[in-house]
């Protein structure tokens, strides 16, 4: 059986890439038997960016709804906040004692925003460290990770060989489990409004969790088409509303209305109206247990402390063989 670990930022709610992207793929996953599912909300690592404590509770409230409602099963699932668990910072001290400053430099995390120090703090800088502890103190097997976070989970590696070479040159006990990458290379890339990637950062989110009006008036504003005339045949490979709508729907009703956009007649209004009801009708129930959810905030409190007190389980026995090996 592998362990499979995942850590999602309490930066905000999650978005409609989120949803495809991430959040889908790890809860299908998690349903495999062969697998032992961790899934923590990061909001250590949030506070490198976020400063607001009340702004901080939200974000981790809504990030654990959402996944409660696209039908996270718990029973199945180590569900927790990674707060919850104060193994980690411990484990991530330890480690960093054991890896070399020059290699914490070229982290993309810090290096990319080098040029601009007076925004980088400490934490910050030691982000690959706790990031490490995260997924080294839970003895995970296989971590998925997209191209922006592979060099830190070899970072990871690393840190792990490192620590293991020094206390266990001979194998003859496990220390830490050195975890693989599980590439996320064929999951899907949603695109933003703006036919980017979809991020946060870019400002060109679209949320499933948004009231139907709140939605409409972003796709109505958000996607640029171009002056096309309704009656006019139109291009839909070119066009960010068809990406998104084939992203939501089966390949049937993508190709009916790629071919309804070719043969002209059909407009973009008419194409941005069924990519909001594709989003309303397809997420209607997420979106009403992720609103029952976010007005009983003591259910997604209980879920995660359920989720911690297994977590710790596990962390107590890993940071145990690491106290015993560095002579504590």
């Amino acid at each position: 059986m592998a362990r499979v670990l995942t850590g999602i930022q309490s930066t905000g709610t999650p978005h409609l890439g989120n949803v495809l992207g991430a959040i889908q793929p790890a809860i299908e996953m998690a349903k495999d038997p062969e697998n032992e599912s961790f899934l923590f909300i990061a909001d250590l690592h949030s506070l490198t960016q976020i400063k607001d404590g009340s702004l901080l509770r939200e974000n981790t409230s809504a990030v654990a709804a959402a996944w409660l409602a696209c039908g996270l099963d718990t029973s199945r699932t180590v569900f927790y906040r990674q707060s919850d668990v104060p193994e980690v910072t411990e484990l991530a001290w330890y480690l960093s004692c054991y890896f070399p400053y020059q290699r914490m430099t070229l982290a993309h995390s810090f290096k990319d925003k080098s040029d601009r120090l007076a925004d980088v703090n400490a934490g910050l800088f030691s982000y690959p460290m706790l990031m490490a502890a995260d997924i080294l103190l839970y003895d995970a097997h296989l971590v998925p990770v997209g191209k922006d976070q592979l060099q830190h989970l070899e970072m990871t590696r690393s840190v792990a060989q490192r620590i293991n070479h020094q206390f266990d040159p001979e194998h003859k006990r496990k220390i830490l489990v050195v975890p693989k990458p599980l590439s996320r290379e064929d999951n899907m890339l949603i695109p933003g409004t703006d036919g980017d990637k979809m991020s946060k950062s870019k400002g060109n989110t679209l949320s499933i969790f948004a009231d139907p009006k709140t939605l409409k008036k972003a796709i109505n504003k958000q996607i640029v088409t171009d002056a096309t005339s309704l009656e006019a045949p139109k291009d839909p490979d070119g066009s960010v509303v068809f990406k998104l709508y084939q992203t939501l729907v089966s390949a049937h009703d993508a190709e009916e209305m790629a071919e309804k956009l070719r043969a002209g007649g059909y407009g973009w209004g008419h194409a941005k109206k069924d990519l909001l009801e594709a989003i309303v009708d397809g997420y209607a129930q997420p979106r009403a247990r992720f609103e029952e959810l976010m007005s009983d905030r003591e259910a997604i409190n209980d879920e995660l402390k359920k989720g911690a007190e297994k977590a710790r389980e596990v962390a107590a026995k890993t940071l145990g063989r690491v106290r015993s090996a560095m002579g504590y």
